[in-house]
């Protein structure tokens, strides 16, 4: 029963006036950090899987997606084009991501349709002439079937159309393999007959970056981040160190909970792994498309990369992992930003990063 005569503390409890009578209420006390990535443990593989992709209203079919090599990072002067910012219109330095993009090949187009438990495979044809490289990732058949034709293809009314593309690590000297990775990108924009047309008209063929975006846009970036092993407490969650008189250690947490529940929860902070989880970095400015790299290509090589041979782009700010890591892009699923049409990029250091 709770006595109305006591006064109430303003530092343990807000007052609710009901009926004109006060009642005591919960202080709101939310849990710190964010669950969203929990459990945080090794990734299952080191290439990221597109779980979802935006739907886009085109009158022309397009790529959604494509996959490049992170390089390392750079700096350089570029006109500010974000319109609310306080340095609007004027040149400021940035900091730079570079992403080689080598060529990839469309080996394969594959249709789906919509059904109660999801997008579910309805055929799929590949291409006549394979890669070499591609019987290291999957076990080619030495006498291949005839592939489908585009009418049959159409005949099946699929929901939607993705193509299969593989990578050519071998034309990157900074990525030691030769094995290379199949990717499933979707085509998107246009009717369902134009996406169908759009894609068997890439079936063997190699398809650059300017298939799937321009300069100015935004991109997600998808890859796992660098691994740092198994970290405790400080170092992975940000706890404050414990007093110095703390009996026998500093590096650790007051308390791994209240009595009850009787196990400790999830909420507290404890050891564990570190890095290589797969993460997303949303609306990722596109700053540059080149073909030249010794407009980039800084003196001795990047640093753990070498220097650039391929296609590149230049992205606004940081992405996850370290250099040599493969990294996919996609459409921006959330969209914010404004829209740019060009990047005024004045200048891009090629100074040494050897000490930086």
């Amino acid at each position: 029963m709770i006595d109305l005569d006591r006064p109430l503390h303003p530092m343990w409890i807000e007052k609710a006036h009901i009926n004109g009578r006060i009642f005591m209420t919960k202080r709101h006390h939310p849990n710190r950090g964010s669950h969203g990535f929990s459990p945080r443990k090794r990734a299952k593989r080191e290439t990221p899987k597109m779980r979802r992709w935006p739907d886009l209203e085109s009158d022309e079919p397009k790529l959604q997606g494509f996959v490049g090599y992170k390089v390392g990072m750079t700096h350089g002067f570029v006109t500010d084009y974000r319109k609310r910012s306080t340095t609007s219109n004027q040149e400021v330095a940035i900091p730079i991501t570079v992403v080689e993009t080598p060529p990839m090949t469309v080996c394969g187009v594959r249709i789906y349709k919509n059904s109660e438990v999801g997008l579910q495979t309805l055929l799929e044809t590949w291409a006549d002439k394979l890669d070499k490289h591609l019987s290291r990732k999957v076990t080619i058949p030495p006498e291949k079937k005839e592939g489908r034709s585009l009418d049959e293809l159409k005949s099946m009314d699929p929901d939607d159309v993705r193509v299969l593309a593989h990578t050519k690590p071998v034309q990157v000297t900074g990525i030691p393999k030769k094995k290379p990775e199949i990717v499933e990108l979707r085509v998107g924009g246009a009717t369902i007959d134009k996406r169908l047309e759009y894609a068997m008209g890439l079936l063997g063929k190699d398809i650059g970056v300017g298939e799937f975006t321009r300069e100015g846009a935004m991109v997600d970036i998808l890859a796992v981040t660098k691994g740092k092993g198994f970290q405790g407490h400080v170092k992975r969650f940000g706890v404050k160190l414990l007093s110095h008189k703390n009996s026998k250690h500093r590096r650790m947490v007051g308390t791994l909970g209240p009595w009850h529940p009787p196990y400790v929860m999830s909420t507290v902070p404890q050891a564990g792994q570190m890095g290589y989880h797969q993460r997303t970095e949303y609306n990722k400015r596109v700053l540059k498309i080149g073909s030249n790299p010794d407009e980039i290509n800084p003196k001795g090589g990047f640093l753990h990369y070498g220097p650039v041979r391929n296609d590149y782009v230049l992205f606004h700010g940081s992405i996850p992992g370290p250099s040599k890591r493969l990294v996919k892009m996609r459409d921006p699923i959330r969209l914010k930003g404004d829209e740019v049409t060009t990047v005024e990029l004045s200048y891009i250091s090629t100074q040494s990063k050897q000490g930086a």
